[in-house]
């Protein structure tokens, strides 16, 4: 039979997910997309709470504020640019932009609370690499989650190598949470603003650092492959939105199925298939 596909092999992780499990979702849009499809789901997880983080170095500082619960202060806060007369921090995403300090303030050390809490216990830990390149503040000499709309002047861009990913995610999984369960992915979203092949650079950097990090804690640490899945196993722009750079609703549903037979839980399967449709049934709209 004539193959129009190239299947890429998943196999199954050495460790599993279910639902008596606690599991922190951290990353880029993939993270938030796979982490809405486990809450839809009815598995026990907390998303993002700093909001969608791109870069590796922003996932470690956020792993870091969930370990020692140091909660923000004025000293954090920092006005929007571009005109938008909000305040948020260069460790959030936009979305926890408020009017005010305060405002700001009681939003973000809530939601660090909440989720410092949630990270103590947690048994599983899945981290989606976006990209390798990040944005420095020269002023802060810190390295952002989001630049904020603020003026590019005060920003360098910088590339992480391996070897510093490799360094600052081994100091996750072998620390303080060595008793926590790791599942890398590298997203499958293009950073195309990085030009196609800075982009390529920057998936290829994060590819090597996720198999060394795998190989160095093979008990510990997991590698589900988002990215391969999509660009080759889904190359055609039909699995993609519209702007040909998102994975398309039905790319994120099959990946959502294959990350399923990778790592969830045999004897939870019959379990995940009746929630999901009470979550369908429970988004219907009454006619009458």
């Amino acid at each position: 039979m004539l193959k129009l596909q190239t299947p890429v092999e998943c196999g199954r992780s050495p460790f599993t997910i279910s639902y008596r499990d606690r599991i922190m979702v951290l990353g880029s849009c993939f993270a938030d997309n796979a982490g809405r499809r486990m809450a839809e789901a009815g598995l026990d997880v907390c998303v993002n709470p700093f909001g969608t983080l791109y870069n590796p170095q922003s996932i470690c500082n956020s792993v870091e504020r969930l370990e020692n619960g140091t909660e923000f202060t004025a000293g954090d806060c920092e006005m929007m640019g571009s005109g938008a007369g909000l305040v948020c921090s260069f460790s959030h995403h936009t979305s926890f932009a408020r009017q005010t300090e305060a405002e700001f303030l009681e939003n973000a050390n809530g939601r660090l609370r909440e989720a410092a809490e949630f990270y103590r216990q947690a048994d599983i830990v899945v981290i989606t690499l976006g990209t390798s390149w990040c944005y420095r503040h020269i002023g802060k000499d810190i390295i952002v989650s989001n630049c904020l709309k603020r003026n590019a002047k005060e920003f360098v861009r910088e590339r992480l190598e391996p070897e510093q990913t490799f360094n600052m995610l081994s100091k996750i999984i072998s620390g303080k949470t060595s008793d926590k369960k790791f599942i890398l992915t590298v997203s499958p979203i293009r950073h195309l603003k990085d030009g196609a092949h800075g982009n390529a650079v920057s998936k290829a950097s994060l590819l090597l650092a996720a198999e060394r990090l795998c190989n160095a804690f093979p008990d510990r640490c997991t590698y589900f492959p988002a990215y391969e899945i999509m660009t080759d196993e889904l190359r055609d722009y039909r699995f993609y939105a519209e702007d040909m750079v998102h994975p398309s609703e039905q790319a994120v549903r099959y990946i959502w199925e294959r990350f399923c037979d990778f790592a969830l839980a045999d004897e939870d399967r019959p379990l995940l298939a009746a929630k999901e449709k009470e979550f369908r049934q429970s988004q219907h709209r009454k006619m009458h």
